[in-house]
């Protein structure tokens, strides 16, 4: 009988480590600085798509003329100057959810808006790089969350059928997108509270990856 469990994706920020409230708290350094408005507000916005599509809902709010690149490098630079070479807080229940995973020997993957080669520095700065069998940036697909390619892509990359993957995400676009691929979306939320489409759209909300672990456990 086939595995009903065939793989575990996670995003990352947000679900692997505490970053997004931290990035929140760059951006409103750099928002300070440059008298940037209602910064909180779109960063919440953003949460969960990749760089280009970011950067285009900042020029949506703020005009074509806004120097989101420019900011964006301020933000990142002050990030790193904070949380670099292995600061960047891991969420609770992190290690033991990939411990126990792999002692099942269930395949796990990231599938993460954030470019591929940050997800790799962070995961490997935090010392967990070596447990996923598949690591995927926002940069290695056309189209980003809500759409589903990226977890599509992640269970290709696996080799898991996605009607069989299960996805820890915290953010709306992420379950939006983890439903679209026809997986199996569990939110834990981190800043963005469930609301009613979360309820419709999520198999379970769960308050964290400890009580993710013994749902999935369940079901293995």
């Amino acid at each position: 009988m086939e595995k009903q469990v065939q793989a575990v994706l996670f995003d990352m920020d947000g679900v692997i480590f505490d970053s997004e409230r931290l990035v929140i708290e760059c951006w409103q350094a750099v928002a300070e600085k440059h008298n940037i408005p209602d910064i909180v507000e779109i960063c919440m916005r953003v949460q969960g798509i990749n760089r280009v599509e970011t950067g285009k809902k900042f020029l949506e709010k703020y005009g074509n003329d806004f120097p989101y690149e420019t900011y964006k490098k301020e933000v990142t630079a002050l990030f790193r100057q904070l949380y670099g070479e292995g600061r960047l807080p891991v969420k609770p229940g992190v290690r033991e959810i990939l411990a126990a995973l792999k002692q099942e020997g269930i395949p796990m993957a990231v599938a993460s808006s954030t470019r591929s080669d940050i997800v790799r520095m962070e995961l490997e700065e935090a010392g967990i790089l070596q447990h996923f069998d598949a690591v995927l940036g926002g940069d290695m697909v056309e189209r980003s969350k809500p759409e589903p390619d990226i977890f599509l892509a992640a269970a290709r990359a696996v080799g898991a059928e996605p009607a069989r993957c299960y996805v820890l995400e915290d953010s709306y676009n992420g379950i939006r997108a983890a439903y679209r691929a026809g997986m199996h979306p569990i939110m834990v939320p981190d800043m963005q509270t469930p609301t009613a489409e979360m309820h419709e759209l999520a198999e379970v909300i769960l308050p964290d990856l400890f009580k993710a672990w013994e749902y999935i456990a369940g079901k293995l």
